[in-house]
C-alpha cells in the first residue's frame, strides 16, 4: 500500500511538471562514470518530499554490470541523531547523453529526469537538476566545502533559471 501511495506522488508530481514551459534545461558535455561513481554529500537542495528534514544526507553511486547505476540516498530524519533512512533508486543513462542524463527511477516504471548539469574538472563539485527545475542538488565529495566555492554553486543554480531562495542548506556533522 506505501509504494501505491509513493508511485501516486510521485506521478502526480511528474504530470504537473510535465506542462512546464522552461527553456530546455543543459547538461555537462560529458560524464566519466567511472569518476562520478562514490559518495556525493548534498550540501544544498531543493528538496523532495522525503528530504524536507534530512541531515547528513549522502548519494551513493555503483555502476552496475548491467549498466545500470545502482543508487543509495541515505540521511537522518528529522536530526542527527534521527532515524537513518535509506533509499535505493536505480539510474538509467540517457543513449546518446555522454552518460550526462539519467532516468532515476523510484518505482516502476516511472523515470524521473536527473541531469547532470554541473560538473568541476576535478569531480569533487556537481549540480543534479531537473528540466522542469523543480528540484535540484548541489553535492560534493566531502560534507563542507569553502563559502566562496558554495557561493559560486549558487550561482550556477540561479544561471540555470532555479529559484535559489528555495534552497536548503543540509546539516552535516
Amino acid at each position: 500500500m506505501l509504494t501505491f501511495k509513493y508511485t501516486l506522488i510521485i506521478t502526480a508530481l511528474l504530470a504537473g511538471t510535465a506542462c512546464s514551459t522552461h527553456k530546455p534545461m543543459p547538461a555537462v558535455d560529458y560524464v566519466d562514470l567511472g569518476r562520478f561513481m562514490g559518495d556525493w554529500y548534498v550540501i544544498a537542495s531543493i528538496p523532495t518530499f522525503l528530504e524536507k528534514d534530512a541531515y547528513n544526507p549522502v548519494e551513493s553511486y555503483q555502476k552496475e554490470a548491467d549498466g545500470t547505476i545502482a543508487t543509495t540516498f541515505t540521511f537522518n530524519d528529522g536530526g542527527f541523531d534521527g532515524e537513518q533512512k535509506s533509499y535505493h533508486p536505480r539510474g538509467f543513462v540517457v543513449d546518446n547523453s555522454n552518460n550526462a542524463i539519467w532516468g532515476m527511477q523510484f518505482v516502476w516504471p516511472i523515470k524521473a529526469d536527473y541531469r547532470i548539469v554541473y560538473l568541476d574538472d576535478r569531480y569533487q563539485q556537481t549540480i543534479i537538476g531537473r528540466k522542469s527545475r523543480d528540484y535540484v542538488w548541489v553535492m560534493a565529495r566531502t560534507a563542507k566545502i569553502s563559502d566562496a566555492d558554495y557561493s559560486a554553486l549558487v550561482d550556477v543554480v540561479a544561471e540555470l533559471g532555479y529559484p535559489t531562495d528555495l534552497l536548503h542548506k543540509a546539516p552535516h556533522k
